[in-house]
């Protein structure tokens, strides 16, 4: 399950982060309100965190712009105010649940768990392109030939082409998507990685391939 972080204060932000990551959570963190919005126009998403006080646009008004748009995604809304005010207008605004900072990781965890729990009921897990299916629960890569379990980080990487068939995606977005802002990792590391998921489409007998565009990025297509 994929979710996104939008809060502003960057030593929280790493912390919640590293909790959903050791609880098999797929996590992208953002810093500002307009970010978030703009990343999640990409409709990648199972669910938001979104702390309320936040640079360029505050959270009520980014949850607010969702639902104006017909965005039913589930938002936990992370707020520093315990005023019984504050927590209303975010439910009236379309916040599935709020949590009030600071607050225990169990509870974060169970009130993530609790505002999926239905969307993720009504919709499929299971990824499909070709012969190829990715589910996004169990992170299992399979074919009729076979199946690989994946790590993590490389489960982001053919998540993300399959959510997109055919469009390029840069190498600079898969390392701020999957490796984040302030990783130290080299951007060989995609191209490392994108070599891991060739070799598994081939043991697999994929019918589809994992295309390169020069300076332009990657692409999933179907093998004609």
């Amino acid at each position: 399950m994929r979710l996104l972080l939008a809060e502003d204060e960057k030593s929280l932000s790493k912390a919640i982060t590293a909790i959903l990551e050791r609880n098999n959570y797929s996590a992208d963190a953002v810093y500002d309100g307009l970010e978030a919005l703009e990343y999640l126009e990409s409709d990648v998403y199972d669910g938001v965190i979104l702390d309320i006080m936040m640079p360029k646009m505050d959270g009520i008004t980014v949850l607010k712009k969702l639902r104006e748009k017909g965005n039913n995604i589930p938002v936990l809304i992370l707020t520093a105010k315990s005023e019984i005010d504050d927590k209303v207008l975010g439910l009236d605004s379309g916040a599935n649940d709020y949590l009030t900072k600071p607050f225990n990781s169990r509870e974060l965890l169970a009130r993530i768990r609790a505002m999926t729990r239905t969307v993720s009921a009504q919709t499929t897990s299971v990824l499909t392109m070709g012969n190829i299916s990715l589910d996004t629960a169990s992170y299992e890569l399979s074919s009729p030939a076979g199946s690989f379990r994946l790590a993590n980080k490389e489960f982001q990487m053919p998540e993300m082409l399959m959510r997109n068939p055919g469009r390029l995606i840069s190498t600079e977005m898969f390392m701020e998507k999957i490796w984040g802002y302030d990783s130290e990792a080299e951007i060989s590391v995609v191209w490392v990685y994108i070599s891991y998921l060739r070799k598994k489409f081939s043991a697999l007998e994929a019918n589809v391939q994992i295309k390169a565009a020069r300076n332009a990025g990657y692409s999933l297509e179907e093998i004609k």
